[in-house]
């Protein structure tokens, strides 16, 4: 896929300096105190093993991304999207995302646990004005899958490697897609959904972008018609979907973002 620059856990050791104290309920980002500054993060939230397993398994495809890099110029207009292999096959990104200049850094069956991993290698090569996240992997309906404290530990971990790197940026946290052939586990996928929106609520400059509801019917089933034979990837229209509904909420977010600019002394 091209570019498009048209327009177990181990103990967290992690500590994020998020001012939390002014957030009211229903905000739609933390206010964080102006004297805050949030620390480059010293060490993922994740086993040496399991650490291991990320960089056994994805090398390769991190090693492909960094290699996109040497013929890539982003700049500060940039949107960065990375996550799992939903983000990877967004053929049509350039077009759906119009105007906005995107650069795409999706790999296979990303998981957050190995996103955590990979967090700095894929995100500091980058300036960019935001950075959309994307993971639908940790919780699928199988054995193994991770719990909600591991996965809010390794997503404010990435979110603090962004903003170590790009304190001003915005970050946007995507809905996981209710699908059909994981759709047994919906309860908790949407578990997950919910926790992104927590963290959204409680960390400065980050938002949750919500999608799930506009891919079920009005009986709360997958909408079968926006996805491939799989019916776990997005078809055309699925994608063509997802291209409006995070564009709308970029544009929301940085109209907020403006507002809030201009009224500061």
């Amino acid at each position: 896929m091209n570019d498009c620059f048209r327009p177990v856990i181990a103990p967290l050791t992690l500590c994020l300096c998020f001012s939390v104290s002014s957030i009211t309920r229903g905000q739609d980002t933390a206010s964080p105190d102006e004297n805050v500054t949030v620390p480059s993060p010293v060490e993922v939230p994740i086993s040496d093993a399991d650490r291991e397993a990320a960089l056994e398994r994805w090398e390769t495809s991190i090693v492909a991304l960094e290699e996109k890099n040497e013929s890539v110029r982003s700049n500060e207009e940039s949107i960065l999207f990375i996550g799992s292999s939903s983000i990877r096959l967004w053929d049509s990104i350039a077009q759906d995302m119009a105007p906005y200049r995107c650069i795409e850094r999706g790999y296979g069956g990303a998981k957050f646990s190995d996103l955590a991993v990979f967090a700095k290698r894929v995100i500091e090569p980058h300036q960019y004005r935001g950075l959309v996240v994307f993971v639908a992997n940790d919780v699928a309906g199988r054995t193994g899958d991770h719990s909600l404290e591991q996965i809010e530990a390794w997503v404010r971990y990435i979110i603090g490697v962004s903003q170590a790197h790009q304190p001003n940026a915005a970050i946007g946290l995507v809905e996981v897609t209710p699908t059909e052939s994981r759709f047994a586990a919906w309860d908790k996928i949407r578990a997950v959904n919910a926790l992104l929106k927590e963290i959204a609520l409680t960390t400065p400059d980050t938002y949750l972008i919500p999608t799930a509801e506009h891919y079920l019917t009005a009986d709360d089933q997958p909408r079968p018609e926006l996805f491939v034979a799989d019916k776990l990837h997005m078809n055309e229209h699925g994608y063509e979907l997802w291209g409006s509904l995070i564009r709308r909420r970029l544009d929301d977010i940085f109209r907020l973002r403006a507002e809030q600019a201009s009224m500061k002394p």
